[in-house]
């Protein structure tokens, strides 16, 4: 794998300017939040190469848009990291913090748009216009096992990323693909709705990184 310092340029710029709509977006929240990150949040690596990718939709207002690390400072990544640590794909405590000491082992966490959209929702032509970003993380990360997908959106994002149809691999819930030599697992977003509703439990998620666990140490 490249050093960390060469993979930070697979990262947008932090003004990026693609998305007119994010950039507004972005700006009133340095403005409201100014010790806040409010840049494109980039990919969160491990400390050596990774066989597992993690693809979430997109960073939260309140969570990675303020501290600039992926699913951090948002309900979501206590589930994600805390399940991740369980299954050795971390190490650390997580507090919720860029300067808590986590560290991840053989996996890697990102998003299929880099950037804070209003209410959680990125448009269509933004998750394409922020897809050759993922493609470039997927591309430099080539011995990556299995990419784990949060939620149907960033399971969709991934398979036309890998130019592949979305009819043929459908989204669902612990959920495996095996397209090529990568494997598309997919999980339910962890996100404070979805286990507000028990569409998705800590203990179903659990077991999703448990089955990715297994998938990576067979050889996928």
């Amino acid at each position: 794998m490249a050093d960390h310092k060469a993979l930070t340029a697979l990262d947008p710029p932090r003004d990026c300017p693609l998305c007119p709509r994010l950039v507004e977006y972005r700006l009133a929240q340095r403005e409201a939040v100014p010790d806040g990150f409010n840049a494109p949040v980039p990919t969160f690596w491990p400390v050596d190469a990774p066989q597992l990718l993690v693809v979430g939709l997109a960073p939260g207002v309140s969570g990675a848009n303020r501290t600039g690390r992926p699913f951090t400072g948002d309900f979501a990544g206590e589930i994600l990291y805390n399940a991740l640590i369980s299954h050795g794909f971390a190490r650390g405590v997580f507090r919720a913090r860029p300067d808590d000491g986590l560290e991840l082992c053989g996996a890697a966490v990102t998003n299929a748009v880099r950037c804070v959209p209003p209410k959680n929702k990125p448009t269509g032509p933004e998750i394409n216009t922020c897809r050759p970003f993922l493609a470039e993380t997927i591309s430099a990360v080539a011995g990556t096992r299995v990419i784990l997908a949060l939620g149907r959106i960033a399971h969709d994002t991934v398979l036309r990323t890998l130019g592949l149809k979305l009819s043929a691999y459908k989204f669902g819930h612990g959920a495996v693909h095996r397209p090529g030599s990568v494997i598309v697992a997919d999980s339910y977003h962890p996100s404070r709705y979805n286990v507000n509703t028990r569409v998705l439990t800590p203990e179903m998620f659990d077991t999703v990184i448990a089955n990715v666990r297994r998938l990576v140490d067979d050889g996928a």
